[in-house]
């Protein structure tokens, strides 16, 4: 008996049927479902301010820069004839002239100060984390009512630049109030914010291998022909970055001169900003078909801008690839 058992042949279990070709990786499927359903809800907010705060206001604007329209009323299709006064306005082509010179003055000293503070901060002084925060700080307030109105009062007759002046015996002028400086002021004041792009270069320089310093010097090189052939070049795709970040920042100044200027533009349009007429035009006016028209042209002279950086970099801005 027991040899029987041990002659019979030994049988394995019958493979399980596999699954229906319809049915393989189903339970995959269905997982990559569900993350991609969960990805969906977290960026439905995102969307929905897409579609509602950005493109939606954008459209319409284009739409009512065709228009008459005055914001509490009926509008009324005037094809081009918004786009066609823009070449006899004055006043729009004074705070054209106004903007550039903010733009083309501030921007370039704004990011050389920043440039210089970087170059201080990265020789590896003592308490760096906390110099960075300090200078950064005006970048956060820069833009703020508060700061604006503490620029209007430092910048007046008889605020803290005239007493400082007087301590020494010169007269000082209401420089907020003269149509000479009131527009420095504003870019003294767009200077002083140079926290952000200084962060940004302190990073770069960061990122600088240290041996092209060290081999330049071995070679004769002093600091000032090491700034200019190795720290320059390697920097300028931050260079370029900050460029084209602060020339859009610029363009869009509003509550600087909104503040110091009581909302005029003043004295004699000379902070009389692009954004502040256009501010002035659609409500202030009630022009806003004008003024939707207008939002059209700084558009396109930010975009002109940005385009021509572009264009231009292929010449300037050198990358490590």
């Amino acid at each position: 008996m027991v040899a029987l058992l041990q002659r019979r042949p030994r049988t394995d279990p019958a493979p399980s049927p596999a699954p229906p070709a319809g049915r393989a990786g189903t339970g995959g499927r269905g997982r990559v479902r569900r993350e991609n359903l969960a990805a969906y809800g977290f960026l439905a907010p995102w969307f929905v301010g897409l579609v509602f705060i950005t493109a939606g206001p954008l459209l319409a604007s284009l739409y009512f820069s065709f228009t008459d329209y005055s914001l509490i009323g009926d509008h009324e299709v005037v094809g081009l004839a918004n786009y066609e006064r823009m070449l006899t306005d004055t006043r729009l082509h004074s705070a054209l002239k106004v903007t550039f010179v903010y733009v083309f003055v501030s921007v370039p000293l704004q990011l050389a100060l920043a440039l210089a503070l970087a170059l201080v901060l990265d020789r590896g002084v003592r308490g760096l984390a906390l110099y960075r925060s300090v200078y950064y700080l005006p970048s956060l307030l820069g833009g703020s009512v508060a700061v604006a109105i503490l620029w209007r009062q430092v910048f007046g007759a008889e605020g803290l630049i005239n007493q400082v002046l007087g301590f020494f015996g010169i007269q000082g002028e209401g420089w907020v109030s003269h149509p000479d400086y009131a527009l420095g002021t504003l870019i003294v004041l767009n200077v002083w914010t140079f926290g952000a792009p200084m962060v940004i270069f302190l990073a770069g320089l960061r990122q600088i291998p240290a041996m092209y310093h060290e081999a330049a010097a071995v070679d004769g090189a002093g600091p000032v022909r090491r700034f200019w052939h190795i720290t320059v070049p390697m920097l300028t795709p931050i260079i370029f970055f900050n460029l084209v970040l602060q020339i859009i920042n610029a363009f869009q100044t509003f509550t600087q001169a909104f503040i110091v200027s009581g909302g005029t533009g003043g004295p004699s349009d000379s902070t009389l900003f692009y954004t502040l007429y256009l501010y002035q035009r659609g409500f202030g006016a009630f022009d806003m078909g004008y003024a939707s028209a207008m939002a059209w042209l700084l558009l396109m002279i930010i975009g002109g801008f940005t385009a021509v950086n572009f264009l231009a970099s292929k010449f300037w801005v050198f990358y490590g690839d």
